[in-house]
């Protein structure tokens, strides 16, 4: 489900709505996936679209509170101060998930992962205590970015990549940790407070958390 999903004509997009959900139930017992739903109901109620976001947000929430078949329902979002309220009461979604930065070991499992996908016969060449200790701040996806400019350094200079090669990659790379500081620091912030549940015992905001608890205990 997406942004895209809402149709031109009147009644279109409440329409692929509930294809949608007719679809998933016909496949139950299944898992429906949907990306960034943060764009598609964020702030709907200020929208010039004579009610067509409020009506198909309506048919999903109803949906999903009142579902009895086996779908699995997980939605990602970036901004979920954005969505509405009612989305994130009990009943509709069982748990709320917090998905912060890895932590230096799990960005060293993140490079073990896509090396020994990328060079599964030479990953022993790679320093991935390094690369992990060299790239605080950076996500999964960043870390995925620079091995892809790695293997291009390499192979414009008709060689294979190595690990120099990435981490020249990984200083090209500014991560967006960085670059929108107060937004990752506000999001942070939010899920301090409790409202979600760390998926990472190890991640740097859990370790932020057990360092307040402490404090507040002495």
């Amino acid at each position: 489900m997406s942004v895209g999903s809402f149709g031109g004509l009147v009644g279109e997009s409440e329409s692929r709505t509930r294809q949608m959900i007719q679809l998933a139930e016909a496949l139950a017992p299944c898992i429906l996936w949907i990306d960034e739903i943060d764009k598609a109901f964020a702030g709907f109620d200020g929208r010039g679209d004579s009610g067509t976001t409020s009506r198909v947000f309506g048919t999903f929430i109803t949906w999903l509170a009142e579902k009895s078949s086996p779908v699995f329902v997980v939605a990602t979002a970036n901004n979920i101060q954005a969505l509405p309220p009612e989305m994130l009461r009990r009943g509709r979604f069982d748990e709320i998930f917090f998905v912060g930065l890895p932590s230096q070991e799990e960005r060293e499992a993140i490079f073990n992962v896509h090396l020994a996908r990328l060079r599964p016969h030479n990953l022993a060449a790679y320093d991935l205590k390094r690369l992990a200790y060299e790239t605080p701040d950076f996500s999964g996806a960043e870390i995925e970015q620079a091995l892809i400019e790695a293997m291009h350094i390499g192979f414009s200079q008709n060689r294979d990549f190595t690990n120099d090669d990435i981490l020249e990659a990984l200083s090209q790379i500014i991560p967006l940790a960085r670059t929108a500081q107060p937004q990752i620091e506000a999001l942070q912030s939010w899920a301090a407070s409790g409202k979600a549940r760390l998926a990472s015992r190890q991640s740097p905001l859990a370790e932020r958390i057990e360092q307040q608890r402490k404090s507040n205990d002495l």
